[in-house]
């Protein structure tokens, strides 16, 4: 199916490599082929039209993620309602804590767009870019708390065999100083990305070119 989005002025893209053309080449058109489904951008809401001025206004672009889901303002309204809340509410859990859920989730999962944009987030928040790679390739690499570890834990076999998560599994979070409703967000957030890259991995979402040079 042919990929008809056009080109989102506001984003920034790498500069090419005259070293690696071809890779050059490809994430560029990360910025304009953001899925590859031929679906038209619907009409938003003020709110939405606002929430988007707001990406360009902090980040400088708008996270591809979100003009995909622009076909169907409903959507879209769900979906950033869903991530404000799990991702930036107030949680016993940090944000660095809920993007290093994200990307672990992300690597079980292996879904390219989480985890290049969250793996950039955990650089940024971390100020550690060593961390967003180990992140990335295997979070059991990385020297992590045993506060974070047992969270990525729970979060990785929550993704992997949901059905395995038992009361043993709660306990080990608890030992680990999580309360009941740190719990209930470990499993909020794991889950939440679960269905975000099953959606990226479904339609082929391209991450931002500007989140690879993010943070390092």
């Amino acid at each position: 199916m042919p990929k008809t989005q056009k080109k989102t002025s506001n984003i920034k893209s790498l500069p090419p490599n005259p070293a690696f053309p071809a890779a050059a080449l490809q994430t560029a058109k990360d910025d304009s082929e953001i899925t590859a489904l031929s679906l038209q951008r619907g009409k938003l809401s003020p709110a939405m039209e606002g929430y988007f001025g707001k990406c360009t206004e902090k980040l400088g672009f708008v996270p591809n993620v979100l003009s995909a889901y622009a076909f169907d303002n409903a959507k879209l309204e769900a979906f950033v309602a869903m991530y404000n809340d799990l991702m930036l509410a107030p949680s016993g859990l940090s944000k660095l804590e809920r993007e290093m859920i994200a990307v672990a989730v992300s690597s079980v999962n292996r879904c390219y767009y989480c985890l290049v944009a969250h793996g950039a987030a955990v650089r940024t928040l971390s100020g550690d870019p060593a961390l967003g790679e180990l992140m990335v390739m295997n979070y059991r690499a990385a020297r992590l708390s045993k506060r974070q570890r047992a969270m990525l834990d729970f979060a990785a076999k929550l993704t992997a065999e949901p059905w395995s998560v038992e009361e043993e599994d709660r306990e080990a979070l608890r030992k680990a100083g999580f309360s009941e409703r740190d719990i209930w967000d470990i499993a909020a957030v794991a889950g939440f990305y679960n269905m975000t890259n099953r959606v990226a991995s479904a339609t082929d979402m391209r991450p931002n070119s500007v989140y690879h040079a993010q943070a390092r």
